[in-house]
């Protein structure tokens, strides 16, 4: 993996990186030593209890303490709206993601077209040391860099299903005027444990389990990407999964499209692990969701409108 320095790095890039943060004492250093091109670095925490903050401040990064109440806006887009960012473009960054030196040189470049108010970024993901490179895992287009007035995380009316955490899951960034495709490619490697990847898909299964409700019931479309075969990577996935939802014995259905109709057998034993892992995750999400739909009155879920207000900006609070 390339890591930016001093000799090779290229000057100072004007961007902000919003980088949301929960004890990642473990994944912080690499993730904020791909960072040195940029102007400025925001790490959004959540009260983290280990090194984390410590971590931020001693590489120069503003800590910002995000406090959440429960409802929508989250972390991601909390931050967008009140954090003092000075450069037109904001960079999102998660702790487990790396920024490459030719990822660096290339946004350094995009930036200055003015054709484009955001850049899709395609993410190598590392599971277990093994680059998962089949499974349909790669490429996996995100859309992280964008001119930061013009982009907000959709808002996908799961605001009122419990142990989801204060961090957007897997929404994505809606941005007004034309996107770009980067080519070089962002790193995705957790450097904790299986525990971590367990814990955080048991939230996951539970904000999954709401947007497959949406789906078959019609709700919560509206200000979203939406869905289209016809659309971009994003929209087509989206499509795809309205197909999905409805289908029967999605676990084997998961393992069997992963490891073998894409090909996932060919990234070794990680790649095994890796989709019985998402098996079990969709086994999880299916049940969450027959919760959801009969049990629906007993579940402590909050009263939340439909489409809850969006935070008007002010001052955040900065660690010393």
């Amino acid at each position: 993996m390339s890591t930016p320095n001093s000799a090779l790095a290229p000057a100072s890039v004007p961007v902000s990186v919003l980088i949301p943060a929960k004890n990642e004492e473990k994944n912080l250093p690499d993730c904020l030593a791909s960072l040195l091109p940029a102007d400025e670095i925001f790490v959004v925490d959540s009260q983290s209890c280990d090194r984390s903050i410590a971590i931020a401040e001693a590489a120069g990064a503003q800590v910002v303490q995000f406090h959440f109440n429960g409802h929508w806006p989250k972390k991601k887009n909390w931050a967008l709206d009140n954090l003092p960012f000075r450069n037109e473009w904001v960079l999102i960054v998660d702790c487990d993601e790396r920024i490459p030196l030719e990822l660096w040189q290339e946004i350094a470049q995009a930036i200055q077209n003015p054709d484009f108010e955001g850049y899709y970024l395609n993410r190598r993901v590392f599971f277990l040391g093994t680059w998962i490179r089949h499974g349909g895992k790669y490429p996996d287009w995100n859309l992280r860099l964008f001119r930061h007035r013009q982009g907000r995380y959709e808002n996908l009316q799961t605001g009122d299903i419990p142990n989801t955490g204060d961090n957007e899951v897997h929404e994505h960034v809606i941005v007004q005027g034309a996107v770009g495709y980067l080519k070089n490619d962002m790193i995705h490697e957790d450097f904790r444990d299986l525990f971590h990847w367990l814990e955080r898909h048991n939230r996951y299964s539970n904000w999954e389990a709401r947007v497959y409700y949406n789906l078959l019931t019609g709700m919560g479309d509206e200000g979203t990407i939406g869905a289209s075969l016809w659309g971009d990577a994003v929209q087509r996935k989206r499509f795809l999964k309205k197909i999905w939802v409805r289908l029967p014995c999605k676990p084997w259905l998961r393992f069997i499209l992963f490891y073998f109709l894409q090909q996932g057998f060919l990234d070794g034993r990680a790649g095994y692990i890796y989709g019985r892992l998402l098996s079990q995750y969709e086994y999880q999400i299916g049940v969450k969701l027959y919760e959801l739909r009969h049990f629906k009155g007993h579940l402590n879920l909050k009263n939340q409108p439909e489409s809850a207000p969006r935070l008007e900006p002010k001052a955040p609070q900065i660690a010393p």
